[in-house]
């Protein structure tokens, strides 16, 4: 049995998911690499953060080209924006913990070498 076969089934490290708990702290779930209903939940609400926020952004775009737009449609197309953006990050900082970290062979040689490229300690 390969190592790959081995791992098939251990459990991935915790998931951020799109939303927050009731209290809006962040909630996650952990699951086997095939993932599940929830991790399916979890991808579909993402891909409706993003396309959502590409839609506020183009409406925002055309109320702030137009120097006569009202003020409240202005601090409207504000408001979304932001809720865009924080619905954005989370799925940035989701898929970014769930990426596999990749070590280099100039990676290896730092962490063996106490000192830089220019041969200075690190600071």
């Amino acid at each position: 049995m390969g190592q790959e076969d081995s791992n098939a089934h251990a459990p991935a490290s915790a998931r951020l998911l799109p939303w927050p708990n009731p209290e809006g702290k962040p909630c996650y779930l952990v699951t086997d690499r095939d993932g599940g209903y929830l991790s399916r939940l979890a991808d579909g609400m993402e891909a409706t953060q993003l396309a959502t926020g590409t839609d506020v952004l183009a409406h925002a775009r055309r109320v702030l080209d137009d120097p006569m737009s009202p003020y409240t449609e202005v601090r409207y197309a504000g408001i979304r924006l932001a809720e865009c953006l924080t619905d954005a990050l989370r799925v940035a900082e989701s898929r970014g913990l769930r990426l596999p970290a990749v070590r280099t062979e100039d990676d290896r040689n730092d962490a063996e070498d106490p000192q830089n490229a220019n041969g200075r300690p690190w600071q």
